[in-house]
């Protein structure tokens, strides 16, 4: 794969820009094309195709039922680009990058590349509604907040819960102290990729994955291929609701969900925790920390953290907070606060986990 030109020097009011500038700003302003170009042969089934060893154009062009010429002439470019081989004229093949791609690749990003190909491209077309006022670009695409649409749209949600589904567990994870848990409830579990690490570790404990009927199935499955089903409720419902959280467990976990509502619907979710939650009991809140140190230029984890924050500008009320952010929700919500473990996972990111308990 290419090489990113190296970031610009901070600008020099007596220097003009020179021709590696100009390259490196043309890299910039094409970059949503090649994104586009692999999304759009990810949605012809290219990949997928490829996955078994190299074709030429006319074998896939006939087999995804693409133009052959309109066909060769994306793939060349992302070949240019070092997205895909081409050992010999016409003839294309995977990198291991463009595996990810493919549908049986382990935490395959290809529900990722369709989202980020259809909504999301939608959406940073008009960023700058974002910006003059503050709200998701979305809602003003599709006249709806995000998960209201996805509601109304379930092969959007499916590819959606895919997607969010091949994200890895919290790392932050493995600094919790669970000896002895009997019982854990994940809230807005999705396909129960956490549940999972925890029953697994955790022989004798039982659980619960709270989410929404589409994320239900795909979770099932998850948890059956990892042998811990047998040892999980599933709950069917939004945690906005009252009665959906079952009562009395050990331990809640909210995992990356906070972040994607604003400081009322996070209000909203913890109250229904601390409504479920027993005295014993206690919620852990696995987020990643706001970062407000200055931005490290041509650090690729810095720029992806970043981004990350741009993808949620652009599409829903949420965000990253501060600890200290944090702990106001959980306390406001009935919460105290009993340790704040944010080791750095990333060099540019702090992944915490918040462990808080009912007062």
């Amino acid at each position: 794969m290419s090489q990113a030109p190296p970031p610009p020097a901070p600008a020099d009011r007596q220097q003009r820009p020179g021709v590696a500038d100009r390259a490196a700003l043309f890299a910039v302003l094409t970059g949503g094309w090649i994104a586009q170009a692999v999304y759009a042969v990810t949605r012809l089934g290219v990949p997928d195709l490829l996955a078994e060893g190299p074709r030429t154009v006319e074998e896939l062009a006939a087999s995804a039922g693409a133009d052959t010429r309109t066909l060769y002439r994306t793939l060349r470019v992302l070949a240019a680009q070092g997205l895909l081989h081409e050992p010999q004229p016409r003839t294309f093949e995977l990198t291991s990058v463009t595996r990810l791609l493919c549908a049986d690749t382990s935490r395959s990003a290809q529900p990722t590349a369709l989202m980020f190909g259809e909504e999301v491209h939608r959406s940073f077309g008009e960023i700058a509604h974002t910006l003059r006022t503050g709200r998701p670009a979305f809602d003003r695409l599709a006249g709806t907040p995000f998960y209201d649409y996805l509601g109304e749209h379930p092969q959007a949600a499916a590819t959606f819960h895919a997607a969010m589904g091949a994200a890895a567990v919290p790392a932050a994870l493995a600094r919790c102290d669970l000896t002895g848990v009997g019982s854990f409830v994940d809230v807005g579990g999705g396909e129960g990729g956490l549940l999972a690490r925890v029953l697994g570790r955790h022989r004798s404990a039982r659980g619960v994955l709270v989410d929404l009927p589409e994320s239900i199935g795909q979770a099932r499955e998850r948890l059956a291929a990892a042998g811990v089903a047998d040892r999980v409720e599933f709950v069917a419902g939004s945690f906005f609701d009252a009665g959906v959280l079952p009562a009395g467990a050990d331990v809640y976990a909210l995992s990356r969900v906070l972040h994607n509502w604003d400081d009322e619907g996070a209000a909203a979710i913890l109250a229904r925790v601390r409504q479920a939650v027993p005295p014993h009991g206690r919620l852990l809140v696995f987020e990643y920390l706001e970062d407000t140190a200055p931005a490290r230029g041509g650090d690729p984890l810095d720029t992806q953290a970043k981004l990350i924050d741009l993808l949620m500008m652009v599409m829903l009320d949420g965000h990253d907070r501060s600890r200290e952010e944090y702990t106001a929700l959980l306390e406001a919500a009935g919460f105290a606060v009993r340790s704040v473990d944010a080791s750095r996972v990333r060099a540019s990111r702090t992944e915490s986990v918040i462990e808080a308990v009912p007062v």
